[in-house]
């Protein structure tokens, strides 16, 4: 796994911040890419078009993409984790914002396509949000948990979701979506930290998603050097990049800024923006 950028280490130190390093944007501990209970798969986009997945891993394990096509042109994929832990409902009331309205009207403008891993709990406390970009062809919407806890035991200061309420935990994360009007969700799912193993990968299988990692961290969690970010992102993207990067002002202040840096000097370099389910496509060679 990728470690953890230089900025990183200095928000895992923040102690309170800790549940909200989900903006930490990481690979998890694994060591390689890594409510009620409602009983219902991942929704897709439409019946009559299912969006593209990956095919199950060994012995039917939840699959993980990490990446797209080296070999098929210059493709990216901006993403976004809207964070918002169970517990944090309290800050929220008292001023602190999880969300990012600028960093969505500037993609807007700039005519970027991205995916939104979106927490459940974001979607409730931001249902107008949740709701504008689920509807917007720009974006597509995915599932990052209802409660940003952690699937695996010393994620960053996370705290952990046991293994008896994974699966319901990333179900009530498409419920919220759906209570939220958010007509279309992915079925794609984004491990809080990106901290996974084998335990958790086997515990989602009922749900049917696609787990999506990344190859390309942004170090937009808790940063407040736009010109670095961007930087960072410029001299690790390749064709077929995951990038990471947040949707979350308090975590992450300065996404915004780095995207007007980002996305025209990556076009300059010819490459075309595209959603994650267009990489999953290329890579599954349009398996549905």
């Amino acid at each position: 796994m990728i470690i953890l950028v230089r900025r990183v280490a200095a928000a895992c130190a923040l102690g309170a911040l800790g549940a909200a390093l989900a903006a930490c944007g990481t690979h998890g501990a694994s060591g390689t890419p890594h409510a009620a209970r409602h009983a219902h798969s991942a929704p897709t986009t439409a019946a009559s078009s299912k969006p593209p997945t990956l095919t199950p891993g060994p012995s039917g394990l939840t699959p993980v993409f990490t990446n797209g096509p080296r070999t098929r042109g210059k493709t990216v994929a901006l993403t976004f984790d809207a964070d918002m832990t169970a517990d944090q409902g309290a800050r929220a009331a008292a001023g602190e914002h999880f969300d990012n309205p600028q960093l969505i009207d500037t993609l807007r403008e700039l005519k970027v396509p991205a995916t939104v891993f979106m927490t459940g709990r974001w979607a409730d406390e931001y249902p107008q949000e949740a709701r504008a970009i689920g509807r917007d062809p720009l974006f597509e919407v995915a599932n990052h948990s209802y409660s940003h806890y952690a699937f695996t035991n010393d994620c960053y200061g996370l705290p952990t979701v046991s293994e008896d309420r994974m699966r319901s935990d990333v179900e009530r994360a498409f419920t919220a979506f759906k209570k939220a009007g958010v007509p279309h969700v992915m079925p794609y799912f984004r491990f809080p930290g990106g901290c996974y193993d084998q335990r958790a990968l086997r515990t989602l299988i009922p749900v049917g998603v696609t787990a999506v990692q990344w190859d390309v961290v942004s170090g937009d969690a808790f940063a407040t050097d736009a010109d670095a970010v961007a930087q960072q992102v410029l001299e690790g993207v390749r064709p077929g990049s995951v990038v990471v990067m947040h949707c979350t002002r308090s975590a992450a202040p300065t996404t915004e800024r780095a995207v007007r840096t980002i996305v025209p000097e990556l076009r300059k370099k010819g490459f075309r923006f595209v959603r994650v389910s267009e990489l999953i496509g290329a890579a599954s060679g349009g398996r549905r």
